[in-house]
């Protein structure tokens, strides 16, 4: 948990101004600086590549890990984000007497007196984010929440002392596996403790007991942003269970003003859809989408040259079309199978004698490290989307056992690289797969020494590299 000291900055909107949780935020910054902040490209130390020991090199291969290249989504969601904490917060100004009135009484007791700047009206939006595992939306997620500090401390502000001193800017949880409000309320509590760095608050035993001790907590550190992951758990099976997870989270928003952020893989988008009124809290601040990148997309290009140039391999292979078509196609887009198997691939050659990286050592690299991810649906689904299209045969009979059988011809994906003699198809693909193939060649100088022959043909034949009549030679 990060803690800040509160530096005031002037606010933009005058509505915004004089209030000290949205001063204390970090003034409202461009596109480029955001990004910058967002990306992280480890150091090379190029001089490590000619390192003699291959083991040192490997090791370097780690750093693979924490390259951050920030995508264009990165900064539509983080400006979402900011924007609906700053809402949140335009109605909780705690030196107003609004706020006064909402925090000393429960949301449902309104005092029959009211402030003379008007009751306390929840101003909470909700954002929701869905994407397949692994395209890089917890990465995305970690680098944007921290943008801001978990918690800004509070002193004085223009010389007047504030009674409560913490503002507790995000808070992030997972959704529980059984949908129980009870245990999403206690991770909420147990969190909010670590984030303040109280010791461990004791639960209440009764529901509508945790609940308000959830709600006088989060009023009293002036939480900003709440941070559900992993809502696809949300399934609708038991009786009652998720539709109460679901009203308690939208009466934090009701009731509290505090922001939602889910986050989720599908089919959560579809429980969302299932009513308008769900669908509307949970898009009400944004919904993003993040998918698989394309191959001809340009946050395609920007990630795997960075991530291209990460290497500690002894010579450098350059990035070319067949090697970015290579690993786009083995990793489907998907930022977190991209980065698995170049590393994989780095450490396959490492050591090897020959350090090039080729269209064969990524397909082992990604036998290796994709093993599990290749075998879902989900990848399944992408490859069959990027797969080449295929003629379709013409029918000049219309018979129907002429047209079932072409219909079942048609179903087998094309495949440009498949070998056409089956017959040879098992060693191919050995040679494909095979790292050191100067090992498995006898003579390497062979066709060198049959080009200084005045007879070239008739010297490979003599050396049983060229045959003329395969069927009587193997008859």
């Amino acid at each position: 948990m990060r803690k800040e000291k509160a530096r005031y900055n002037k606010a933009i909107l005058p509505e915004h101004q004089g209030n000290p949780l949205i001063e204390a935020l970090k003034p409202k910054a461009s596109q480029e600086t955001v990004m910058e902040a967002f990306s992280n490209y480890p150091e090379l130390d190029e001089h490590i590549r000619q390192h003699p020991d291959p083991l040192v090199r490997e090791e370097y291969t780690v750093r693979l890990k924490n390259l951050r290249q920030p995508l264009p989504l990165y900064y539509k969601c983080f400006r979402a984000i900011e924007d609906a904490i700053k809402a949140g917060y335009s109605a909780k100004n705690p030196l107003s007497p609004t706020t006064a009135q909402y925090l000393h009484y429960p949301i449902d007791e309104k005092p029959e007196i009211e402030p003379y700047s008007g009751y306390f009206e929840p101003k909470g939006d909700g954002i929701t984010l869905i994407g397949e595992s692994g395209v890089g939306k917890s990465s995305m997620l970690e680098q944007v929440l921290n943008y801001f500090p978990n918690v800004i401390v509070h002193d004085n502000y223009n010389g007047q002392v504030m009674e409560h001193k913490n503002q507790i800017v995000w808070l992030k949880v997972d959704c529980p596996n059984n949908s129980s409000v009870r245990d999403l309320c206690e991770e909420i509590l147990t969190t909010l403790d670590q984030a303040i760095g109280n010791k461990r608050t004791k639960p209440e035993l009764t529901i509508g007991k945790l609940t308000r001790q959830i709600e006088q907590k989060i009023k009293a550190n002036f939480l900003g942003i709440l941070v559900i992951d992993e809502m696809q758990r949300l399934e609708f099976k038991r009786t009652g269970g998720e539709n109460n997870l679901l009203n308690f989270l939208h009466s934090l928003v009701n009731k509290l003003g505090v922001p939602l952020f889910f986050c989720a893989n599908p089919p959560f988008d579809e429980t969302l859809a299932k009513t308008l009124k769900a669908a509307r809290r949970a898009e009400s601040g944004g919904y993003f989408e993040m998918e698989a990148l394309d191959r001809t997309s340009d946050a395609w290009d920007c990630f795997v040259h960075e991530l291209w140039d990460l290497h500690w391999t002894n010579v450098t292979t350059e990035l070319s079309e067949e090697l970015n078509e290579k690993l786009h196609e083995l990793s489907v887009g998907n930022l977190d199978m991209a980065h698995r198997i170049y590393r994989d691939a780095q450490k396959l050659v490492i050591g090897s004698g020959d350090e090039r990286i080729t269209t064969a050592v990524l397909q082992q690299a990604y036998i290796s490290a994709c093993a599990l991810s290749s075998k879902t649906e989900e990848v399944k689904n992408l490859r069959e989307q990027n797969s080449l299209p295929r003629r379709q045969k013409s029918v000049a009979k219309t018979d129907k056992s002429t047209k079932e059988e072409v219909a079942k011809d048609n179903k087998v994906i094309a495949d440009i690289t498949r070998p056409q003699h089956p017959e040879f198809e098992a060693k191919l693909r050995e040679l494909q797969s095979e790292i050191n193939l100067l090992d498995r060649i006898p003579d390497p100088d062979l066709l060198r020494r049959a080009a200084d022959e005045e007879d070239p043909l008739e010297y490979l034949r003599s050396n049983k590299i060229l045959c003329d009549s395969p069927l009587e030679e193997f008859n």
